[in-house]
């Protein structure tokens, strides 16, 4: 992979990863179109970190009160009750846990699925079907939603819908944001709480599966074909300018717009694959061996 190659999947990874259109999925196809077959799964979840950062800068203050609450909850400040350590008496703190609790299914099946996630869940025809059909749940839950709910009324069992939404995102298509978005839509939640807590949630999950798999890659022989550790490092540092723009600009978007234009894109974009991987533009696997 050369280096303006990297640049453009950084690109991508900045401009798709806060959009509810699949960072991943996009990755693959635009990979395979550079000539250089699909990227793979570590450098999607490295060049991640490069957005995960994005995240951090921008809700840098909500993350230092979140952690500071969660801290002085767990050491006693309010109570050395076990509801008292668990944030009872101060939604920053709860907020804390919940984004611990919502993490768990991502993990739990992410590893339990790794092989499947790093081969056949990358398939494009699967692709194609995830990008349509979350598409069209994304239009229907933006549609009939009650939209009411704020942040300060998320609970545990919520916590925990929204962590198995986003772990529908190991499969490319699905979206993180997207799926977790949905989610939020569906039980009630406003535009901007979904995607607040869809990006809060995300942080501990994309992280650890980057440096995961920045671990395993520095301690391994390199995958022929694969992008190199260069290559892989230029992708992330675009991937962190460009996503720390996106955020500003989506955040502000889902205010006053619905989330109908993703959905007529990735309708679109699920059609186009379609007519490459007939037309043997692209190929279904990618030269991944399944």
């Amino acid at each position: 992979m050369t280096a303006w190659e990297a640049i453009l999947l950084g690109l991508v990874q900045g401009l798709t990863e806060f959009l509810p259109i699949s960072s991943s999925a996009h990755l693959r196809i635009v990979g395979e179109l550079l000539g250089s077959s699909d990227p793979g799964a570590a450098f999607t979840a490295i060049t991640q970190i490069g957005t995960e950062a994005a995240v951090l800068l921008y809700y840098r203050r909500m993350i230092r009160d979140i952690c500071v609450a969660w801290w002085r909850s767990l050491t006693g400040a309010h109570g050395t009750g076990w509801r008292a350590r668990l944030g009872a008496h101060d939604p920053e703190a709860r907020m804390a846990w919940f984004i611990a609790l919502g993490s768990v299914p991502i993990v739990v099946l992410g590893l339990l699925f790794q092989d499947a996630i790093e081969t056949t869940l990358r398939n494009l025809w699967i692709t194609v079907f995830t990008l349509a059909f979350f598409g069209l749940l994304l239009g229907l839950a933006d549609k009939i939603g009650r939209r009411t709910r704020k942040l300060d009324e998320l609970t545990g069992s919520r916590a925990v819908a929204f962590g198995f939404a986003q772990s529908l995102a190991l499969i490319p298509g699905v979206s993180r944001s997207g799926g977790t978005i949905t989610a939020g839509l569906l039980m009630g939640f406003t535009r901007k709480a979904a995607a607040d807590y869809s990006f809060l949630l995300a942080v501990p999950a994309v992280l650890g599966s980057g440096f995961y798999q920045l671990a395993k890659a520095a301690g391994s022989e390199p995958t022929p074909g694969a992008p190199g550790a260069v290559a892989t490092l230029i992708a992330t540092l675009v991937a962190f300018v460009v996503g720390y723009v996106v955020i500003i600009g989506f955040l502000k978007l889902i205010t006053t717009h619905s989330f109908m234009p993703f959905v007529w894109y990735r309708l679109g974009l699920a059609a186009v694959v379609v007519v490459l991987l007939l037309t043997g533009v692209l190929t279904p696997n990618g030269g991944i061996v399944v």
